[in-house]
């Protein structure tokens, strides 16, 4: 596997929910999950590489997964890793339905 192949298979989803539009529009940062295995600086060249845009910081945080019953069994969500993507003034990205 070539280093652009990794790339692509780094940034899973964007993370869209209230506190992530807040964010966007506050502070210009957009969600992402990200493979847990990724480092800041992959994140930061895989989103450069798939939106075209100028990533300006990159941070990480790691989300253990929540225990969870369900009837009488008990059982435990996945953990997953989500990045917050700066993006230098200027820069956008859209993730809206129906543009």
């Amino acid at each position: 596997m070539n280093a652009n192949e990794k790339l692509y298979k780094i940034i899973l989803a964007p993370r869209i929910s209230e506190k992530t539009n807040r964010v966007a529009e506050k502070l210009n940062q957009v969600v992402f999950d990200v493979r847990p295995e990724a480092t800041k600086a992959e994140i930061h060249d895989a989103i450069e590489l798939l939106f075209k845009v100028k990533v300006q910081s990159v941070r990480t945080l790691n989300v253990q997964g929540k225990v969870k019953r369900f009837g009488s069994r008990q059982g435990r969500q996945s953990s997953y890793k989500k990045a917050y993507i700066s993006l230098l003034p200027g820069q956008e990205m859209n993730f809206s339905i129906g543009e």
